[in-house]
């Protein structure tokens, strides 16, 4: 946690700053706000600003605005200061701190910014093992590619790589590449001259500068257009950026972690994103399975994220009922961690009684968990049919002495699609074979005059 203190409130914000230090926070001291400004172009940038609410907060909100960085603002003033204080809020400012200080207080504000690195929660052995290979490569300086749906803990993942590397004294920077314009993208990167563009009004330091030393994690990578992947690849393989208008190139010594809910390869095979580029990202790959694969984690986030939330509403922290845990773990999480951590969310404020109970666990909606089907919640039926399906498919296996390849292969797939009820695509998932493969080999069946089962489950037909 990276803090800087804009003011001094007559030695209050000193004393807020050493609790800020007991908790770990590095702390940085600007006695004006263009100080500020110019610490934060600089490259020596925060995760929060704490700001005397007697200076010109709306100026310093809006001039960061105006020059693209991004870093909360919380001003901080007496307690009696209430107009100031709702003059700061209304200015844009995430919160105000009433001073003298009070540690819990001041504790509670950086762990709310410090909540956006989130908390590694792994019980179930699939993750373990990814969780396992990420600590056996954190100390190297290999670039690593890290995959996953939406929603899996990517970045999560990526800072635990840099609190165990040996860059984790130094910056760990990251940039969403997904919510930055593409005009604005290479600034934010690498960094501008004065004058350089519309807007350009001093020399800016780009993220590459920023987490010179440590770590630059790039978000959605898979969202950067080709032109900037060029200069990204440059970056990367000689170690040194150019800023936008800038007349010479600057070394830079950061290692690159990148993130994308993208299949990269395919990206790269139609020609979306660099191959080059990819060789030089996925060193290592860490690929992040959805929750519904990891039903171990679902109930020790769940019982984390309730933890978390109960305290952070002053309420007393509940158990999830039996039937509760169930329907978690059946439930398919299409939104992974974060839906479910919404969801535990609602549950704490929607709860009545000593225990956390199914009519808690709701969507946004308002539905209940256990009465979703689709695409969140599998029905008993359709659970029913895939448990079939496997079960043939395994006992199809048992007899294969004496019978070509191509024989078992029939056999294996005619019986499988009869168990699904003709489903094409619960056959294609349980065969490991894709939906073309299975249409293809029915095709050709159908043509050696095998009888094949008539489509069923809601999917055309082969």
């Amino acid at each position: 946690m990276r803090l800087l203190i804009v003011g001094t409130l007559g030695g209050q914000l000193t004393a807020a700053s050493r609790i800020a230090m007991d908790r770990g926070a590095t702390v940085a001291h600007a006695d004006t706000v263009e100080v500020a400004l110019k610490t934060l172009r600089s490259g020596r940038g925060a995760d929060l600003l704490m700001i005397d609410v007697g200076l010109d907060v709306g100026e310093l909100i809006k001039r960061l605005e105006n020059e693209l960085i991004h870093v909360p603002v919380v001003a901080c003033g007496v307690a009696t200061d209430a107009r100031a204080a709702v003059g700061a809020i209304r200015a844009g400012a995430k919160e105000y701190i009433p001073l003298p200080p009070d540690p819990d207080l001041i504790a509670a504000v950086l762990a709310a910014v410090a909540e956006d690195g989130g908390d590694l929660v792994v019980r179930d052995e699939i993750m373990a093992r990814v969780v396992r290979l990420a600590d056996q490569v954190a100390p190297s300086d290999a670039s690593i590619l890290i995959t996953g749906e939406s929603g899996t803990g990517k970045e999560v993942l990526a800072r635990h790589v840099h609190r165990k590397s040996n860059r984790a004294a130094k910056p760990f920077i990251a940039v969403n590449c997904a919510a930055i314009p593409e005009a604005l993208l290479e600034s934010e990167l690498f960094g501008h001259e004065k004058g350089a563009f519309t807007g350009a009004v001093a020399r800016r330091i780009g993220k590459f500068e920023e987490a010179d030393g440590g770590t630059l994690l790039l978000d959605e990578i898979s969202e950067m257009d080709l032109r900037l992947q060029a200069k990204l690849l440059r970056a990367i393989q000689e170690r040194i950026i150019d800023r936008v208008g800038g007349s010479r190139p600057v070394p830079v010594d950061i290692r690159i972690l990148a993130t994308s809910n993208r299949n990269m390869a395919e990206e790269a095979r139609a020609g979306r994103f660099r191959e080059d580029l990819l060789y030089r990202l996925n060193v290592v790959n860490l690929k992040i399975p959805p929750l519904r694969d990891r039903p171990a984690d679902v109930q020790a986030l769940a019982d984390h994220f309730l933890d978390r939330y109960a305290k952070a509403n002053g309420m007393a922290v509940r158990p999830l009922s039996p039937e509760a845990r169930r329907e978690l773990v059946r439930f398919r999480w299409p939104g992974n961690v974060r839906e479910l951590e919404n969801c535990m969310h609602r549950a704490v404020l929607l709860a009545h009684g000593d225990v956390i109970d199914l009519d808690a666990i709701r969507t946004p909606d308002g539905t209940r968990l256990d009465e979703v089907h689709g695409e969140g919640g599998a029905p008993a039926p359709a659970r029913d049919v895939a448990a079939r399906a496997a079960e043939t498919a395994e006992a199809v296996t048992r007899a294969l002495v004496g019978r070509t390849v191509a024989d078992v292969e029939r056999e294996l797939i005619l019986e499988t699609l009869g168990s699904t009820l003709g489903n094409r695509t619960h056959a294609a998932n349980i065969l490991g074979i894709s939906i073309r493969t299975l249409r293809n080999k029915l095709k050709e069946y159908g043509d050696d005059g095998f009888d094949i089962p008539p489509p069923g489950g809601g999917v055309e037909a082969a």
